[in-house]
């Protein structure tokens, strides 16, 4: 006999099997038992929590001839046939692949024939948000009057996708996601039966790493299985199947980011990539580590929250002193992008490194954020006496490098076409294209020799521009336009470190003193 996977080999036989949707179930159960059995029914979900299960475990409910206790059981000939899925009276389909509008009038069609035998004809209808617009409408007049022995069960996980038209006609129950400690119960009885040994910090990982979902994690506990068979199934096998990282790595690469150590960050990427790990699950999993110094950095009382050893949950404790509560959420914020990111990237340990360097280089960013890091940096600097150091030797060598160079002197008339570029030079700069105008808004206006207008710009790229062919012409033109005067231009780079007012005029300061006095 061929092998049954663990998720269909498992699935519930009776309402008391499925786990983590006692609102449902407990409704469900009392409406068979009082007969007040619904219509039609909208199971709305993330992927599986059980909608399908409990859609069949309802219509093997309602066509048994012996329920117990508003459950099926499993004896009778009907309970047979829809367990074999033999039953004419259970129809499932998949509205993936018959989403148009013959599919569903084939539908409404049958609707109109009673069952052959048992009592109700139960359609379950999955995926249904994937039907178009003219098959929903094709559904609409049967789904809110269809005989009484028809009952519609809609199962879906994009409950937002359906027509309103439809959801008014449905009761709807939402399926809440499975917590770790259900799916982790759940498995640890399922390997009882099966008599396979599993550490139960191994089936808490998978049922972490499956979200919410109980298929999921039964999936994922096969395969981890089939790789160590006839083995028991320890934690650093499940890390190993699963491509995943232990705790202990995060804890290393968060102290070499708090240390801003680059080259410590991207040895410790290289040793995790050489252990053949999946970065997309390596990032998932150091934001759920940050994640976690988040809470514990935010309350004393995390325990019940945080899913950790006691040893783990002091060792949270500690690196969470070790910074702010900002930083960690800045951290969360780099991760959160690249996560997205990650999915479909075909250089992800590119990505990844960026991340990283993202991480210990704050300069890189201009967010509130990393401004809050850079400014905790510092601070530690300075309460190291790096900063002081730096400080003091640059305070004992201005007072020489200003004694040794001399100080412009102030002309004592200046010409008045240069006096009026001056007075009117945010005018000029106005008329101008860029990348022109973000130059000259920058440049300073100072006097040259014979009393010419100097324009000063800083060394590198703005001075290179300036200094193309027919630019400083362009320049003059504009100055022309605007004051109706020629002006000759003599252009000057400010070299890096130099102070402007150390080694000219400044024009500006002189004619806005002189406004002032006359006034």
């Amino acid at each position: 006999m061929s092998y049954t996977a663990l998720y269909r080999k498992f699935r519930p036989d009776n309402f008391k099997d499925v786990k983590g949707q006692d609102h449902i179930v407990t409704t469900l159960k009392n409406q068979i038992q009082a007969d007040r059995i619904g219509h039609a029914y909208l199971f709305c979900g993330t992927r599986g929590t059980g909608k399908t299960s409990i859609a069949k475990l309802f219509a093997k409910t309602v066509n048994c001839e012996n329920p117990i206790d508003g459950s099926p059981c499993g004896e009778c000939s009907s309970c047979k046939a829809i367990a074999a899925g033999a039953s004419m009276n259970v129809i499932e389909i998949d509205a993936a692949s018959n989403n148009g509008v013959d599919n569903i009038r084939e539908i409404v069609d049958e609707v109109s024939y009673s069952p052959a035998e048992g009592k109700y004809k139960v359609y379950i209808i999955d995926e249904v948000h994937m039907l178009s617009i003219g098959a929903f409408n094709a559904l609409l007049k049967t789904l809110e009057e269809p005989p009484s022995y028809v009952i519609f069960i809609l199962a879906t996980t994009e409950v937002h996708k359906i027509p309103i038209t439809i959801l008014s006609r449905c009761q709807r129950y939402d399926f809440k996601r499975i917590s770790i400690e259900t799916i982790t119960e759940r498995m640890q009885e399922l390997m009882e039966a099966e008599g396979v040994q599993v550490e139960e910090k191994a089936l808490r990982y998978v049922a972490k790493t499956a979200d919410g979902s109980m298929r999921d994690a039964l999936s994922l506990l096969d395969q981890c299985i089939a790789f160590h068979f006839g083995k028991e199934l320890t934690y650093d096998k499940v890390l190993d199947v699963l491509g995943a990282v232990d705790t202990e790595v995060f804890s290393r690469l968060y102290r070499q980011v708090l240390k801003h150590n680059v080259l410590g960050c991207i040895n410790l990427l290289e040793e995790i990539i050489m252990q053949g790990r999946e970065l997309t699950q390596f990032v998932s999993d150091f934001s759920w580590y940050l994640r976690n110094l988040l809470l514990v950095k935010t309350s004393d009382n995390m325990e019940d929250v945080i899913d950790a050893s006691s040893e783990n949950l002091n060792r949270l404790k500690e690196e969470a002193k070790e910074t702010d509560m900002e930083t960690i959420i800045r951290y969360i914020r780099i991760f959160s992008e690249l996560s997205s990111k990650m999915k479909y990237a075909t250089q992800k340990r590119i990505l990844l490194e960026v991340a990283l360097i993202k991480l210990c280089k704050p300069a890189m960013e201009t967010s509130q954020d990393a401004l809050l890091d850079r400014i905790r940096a510092v601070e530690e600097k300075i309460e190291n006496g790096l900063v002081t150091t730096v400080v003091q030797s640059a305070e004992n060598a201005t007072p020489v490098s200003l004694q040794n160079q001399p100080r412009p002197e102030v002309p004592k008339a200046i010409p008045e076409d240069v006096r009026q570029v001056v007075q009117k030079w945010q005018g000029i700069v106005g008329n101008a294209q860029m990348p022109l105008k973000l130059y000259l808004k920058n440049a300073r206006l100072s006097l040259g020799g014979d009393n010419k207008l100097m324009m000063v710009v800083e060394d590198g790229v703005p001075y290179d521009y300036l200094k193309q062919e027919g630019c400083k012409e362009q320049v003059e033109r504009l100055i022309e336009d605007y004051i109706g005067k020629s002006v000759e231009i003599n252009l000057q780079s400010l070299e890096a470190g130099k102070q402007f007012e150390n080694s000219y005029i400044d024009l500006t300061k002189i004619i806005n003193i002189e406004i002032e006095e006359e006034d």
